[in-house]
């Protein structure tokens, strides 16, 4: 499995979603201890706090690896014997009989399509592989209006029908997990650790991060939101987290241009286009990465506007950063303040 923003479509490629999250101070205690390595198509990031023995160290390692093998084989959309493609391949109205953890995954991507009304939709694919953020890459023109009504027409989360772990598809639709099966590897990982009895760590996977406890000085995770820009990488704001989880999604690094037009990687479920607004990126602290995921990609495809009004409505934690022509403003919503290492500056608006 490759992982990308999930409104980046069926491919899981690095380039798409860079990690938009970046590590606050450099200077760890001893008893820290890293882990990482290639998965998704990105890479992931673990560190632990504690006194291990070599073979507790041994067990880490190997729980972290095979946590996210384990989404891999069963998520991916790259592996043509993986659960969801295995799925994706069924006939339509046919009952499949899916693994726990895939079957939780799809019953809150549903739920997340519900609660913003379809701006979170997990069968984008057709959509997207239309406007050249997929595996057939760039197309050589801009898809006209049949086109993009053709694709439609296999779009829609709607069509899939859970009944505890047997999924049923009512028309031709293709799966993409990665808008939230990517936060959610980072959950599985986490389950592994607290299981083992890792009380302070940090987990990240191409940017999502979760947190557990605090560090041996008592101090909390301090995580940077990244600047939306693409030509550099700079800090925006700090987040203090403990016990939380952490997902960005941002349309500044992935996307083309054509005949003087831009064309963001983010594409509407709804529409079938990419979005045309100016909100440059989401950052949203949520208990589960896999929400805080999904949550942030169903946020940015809605905008400033309806995107803060469903936070407030929610009491979801969220972080805008919006294009204006001045260069950027920062919008955050009611609950997101718990999370800031230092109060707002004048110029954020709350």
């Amino acid at each position: 499995m490759r992982p990308a923003a999930y409104c980046a479509g069926p491919v899981w490629k690095g380039l798409v979603l860079f990690a938009l999250l970046v590590l606050v101070g450099c200077d760890q205690p001893p008893q820290a201890h890293r882990f990482e390595g290639p998965i998704f198509g990105t890479g992931y990031h673990v560190t632990v706090y504690g006194d291990f023995s070599d073979k507790q160290l041994a067990s880490l390692k190997d729980g972290i690896k095979e946590s996210l093998d384990e989404v891999d084989h069963l998520m991916s959309t790259y592996k043509s014997d993986s659960e969801l493609s295995r799925f994706n391949a069924a006939p339509v109205n046919e009952p499949f009989e899916l693994s726990s953890p895939t079957a939780n995954v799809i019953k809150e991507a549903i739920d997340i399509g519900d609660l913003s009304n379809g701006a979170f939709d997990v069968t984008i694919g057709s959509a997207v592989n239309l406007w050249g953020f997929g595996p057939e890459m760039r197309p050589d023109e801009v898809p006209s209006d049949d086109e993009i009504a053709q694709a439609l027409d296999k779009v829609g989360y709607q069509a899939l029908k859970l009944n505890g772990n047997r999924l049923i598809k009512t028309k031709p639709v293709y799966v993409d997990l990665s808008g939230i099966a990517k936060g959610f590897g980072v959950d599985q990982v986490a389950a592994r650790l607290d299981a083992l009895g890792v009380t302070s760590y940090l987990v990240e996977v191409g940017g999502e991060i979760r947190t557990r406890g605090a560090k041996p000085n008592g101090e909390p995770w301090r995580i940077a939101v990244e600047k939306p820009i693409s030509r550099e990488r700079s800090v925006q704001r700090v987040l203090e987290l403990e016990d939380v989880a952490v997902a960005t999604s941002g349309d500044y690094r992935n996307y083309y241009e054509e005949d003087g037009q831009r064309f963001s990687h983010t594409i509407d479920p709804r529409t079938g286009r990419p979005i045309t607004h100016h909100l440059a990126s989401v950052t949203v602290v949520a208990e589960r990465c896999s929400t805080a995921d999904a949550l942030a990609t169903a946020l940015e495809v809605l905008g400033p506007e309806k995107g803060m009004a469903l936070a407030n409505r929610e009491d979801i934690a969220a972080y805008f950063i919006v294009k204006n022509d001045e260069g950027f403003k920062t919008e955050l919503s009611e609950a997101f303040h718990t999370y800031l290492a230092d109060e707002p500056s004048e110029g954020e608006k709350q």
